[in-house]
């Protein structure tokens, strides 16, 4: 029985695969304009707790003042902003909000097109895995088509071959399974004696 050997496949396939890891983070970082910059700062600022909690406060502060100043007149304080319409303040939230919201958005565009780079270059990674495994199992087919013919050179059977080869393999993970949990050294020494 006469036995077809691939050809292995080489260092140089590898290299022809021509995928070489990117830094996408710097990439961005290094497309980003000055107002894109200023954009992403205020979208990362604006989407964090302690700002919430400093508009929360002065609003708190605000309306408290005001109402109390205007329920109160006895107290001898002037409302800025009277109780209830708050004009002022309505006026500078919403200026406030029509400032922030485009910012935002432009921020989490770029957010957006970060994030999209980053799922491209883990595609490429991940595509070149899997030439890479391509390639690990066709030099691995090659290596069994060389041990078979050293087996059959050596006057062996071929069956007979994969027949001790399976058994062996039963074994051993045998042995690994009913030995997850012990040291390495027990580990060797019952394959040892397996093996004996």
């Amino acid at each position: 029985m006469s036995i077809q050997i691939p050809k292995p496949p080489g260092l140089e396939s590898l290299k022809a695969l021509g995928i070489h890891p990117r830094n996408v983070n710097k990439e961005h970082e290094e497309s980003l304009s000055f107002l894109d910059r200023i954009a992403l700062k205020i979208t990362v600022v604006v989407g964090t707790m302690g700002f919430f909690l400093l508009i929360a406060l002065w609003t708190f502060i605000w309306t408290g003042y005001n109402m109390i100043a205007s329920l109160f007149p006895k107290l001898g304080i002037r409302p800025f902003d009277p109780f209830p319409a708050f004009v002022a303040y309505l006026l500078i939230s919403n200026v406030v909000q029509i400032l922030l919201m485009p910012l935002i958005m432009v921020g989490q565009n770029l957010q957006g097109k970060h994030a999209e780079l980053r799922a491209e270059n883990d595609y490429q990674i991940n595509l070149k895995a899997e030439k890479e495994i391509n390639m690990i199992i066709s030099h691995l087919e090659y290596q069994n088509s060389l041990l078979l013919m050293i087996i059959e050179n050596q006057g062996v059977n071929h069956e007979e071959a994969l027949k001790m080869i399976t058994k062996n393999e039963a074994e051993i993970r045998k042995i690994l399974s009913s030995q997850e949990n012990q040291e390495p050294a027990n580990i060797t020494s019952d394959m040892k004696s397996a093996e004996s």
